[in-house]
């Protein structure tokens, strides 16, 4: 069997680019995400359209026992692997007092428990004939203090860290670890409002899903520590190191409340109730 891509939230949107990128190149994948079905048509679309092997397993990667259980899988399918994407993440948007304790243990075992316990899984389960390679998403609000996405915007802070302490780590075992840092992109409905209310700003700084992931994946591939797609989201973290963090703070605070009083105009009278 040859090696594998392994791509954790496969069936989301940044996900799925990786998957269909991956695909394109001729590159054998495992994929996995919560949802069983979207994984099942997402293999299919794959396997018909690119003809690659394409290995999957559903995971609830916010759950101990669950990881474990994948990570029994792949040990006993005898698996081995090339590549690790970490997509899958999560955000709940909102001022941190009024966040539940359930939203705040669901951040921290999606966006950095899953994270590290993948990365370690894997590392173990490596071709060692090849090059490993590892892309951790984490995000432009890595580099600020964030109000309003401060948990977010935190977590990916400690995924950017450890992404640069662990390609140290890995520097002399042919492995590298490459930090993709996005600012916005229109993965779904929720985040495709919440960049049209930031008006032009926001509109500026998003990148399409394929071009993100293209241009990941070959940074990755030269052995790029950090990559932070369009020129301008770059310009704005360079300018961003000469401001004071807490200045900073203040200004992306009052621009997130302008957005939200904006949302809050156009959101319908009677919200749907949740299923």
């Amino acid at each position: 069997m040859k090696s594998l891509v392994c791509i954790t939230g496969a069936a989301g949107g940044l996900g799925k680019a990786f998957s269909v990128e991956c695909a394109s190149r001729g590159w054998d994948l495992f994929l996995t995400d919560l949802s069983e079905e979207a994984l099942g048509k997402l293999v299919t679309s794959l396997t018909n359209t690119y003809n690659i092997n394409v290995n999957y397993h559903s995971c609830d990667l916010t759950d101990f026992d669950a990881r474990s259980e994948l990570f029994e899988h792949m040990r006993q399918k005898g698996y081995n692997f090339n590549f690790l994407i970490n997509v899958a993440g999560l955000d709940y948007e909102g001022v941190f007092s009024e966040r539940s304790r359930d939203q705040i243990r669901t951040i921290l075992r999606l966006n950095i428990e899953a994270n590290l316990e993948m990365t370690n899984a894997l590392l173990r389960l490596r071709d060692i004939s090849r090059t490993f390679r590892i892309i951790n998403v984490a995000s432009l609000a890595a580099y600020y203090p964030m109000p309003v996405k401060a948990m977010y915007a935190s977590s990916k802070r400690f995924l950017l860290d450890f992404s640069r302490a662990l390609r140290e780590e890995l520097r002399s075992q042919d492995a590298t670890v490459t930090a993709l840092c996005p600012a916005g992109m229109p993965t779904t409905p929720e985040c495709i409002r919440a960049i049209e209310v930031q008006g032009f700003a926001g509109r500026i700084t998003t990148r399409n899903v394929g071009f993100v992931a293209a241009g990941t994946i070959d940074r990755a591939l030269r052995g790029k520590a950090v990559y932070i797609p369009g020129l301008l989201n770059w310009m704005l973290k360079q300018a961003g190191g000469l401001v004071p963090p807490s200045l900073i703070a203040h200004l992306i605070g009052s621009r997130w409340k302008a957005a939200h009083g904006k949302r809050a105009a156009v959101r319908p009278a009677v919200q749907p109730e949740a299923l």
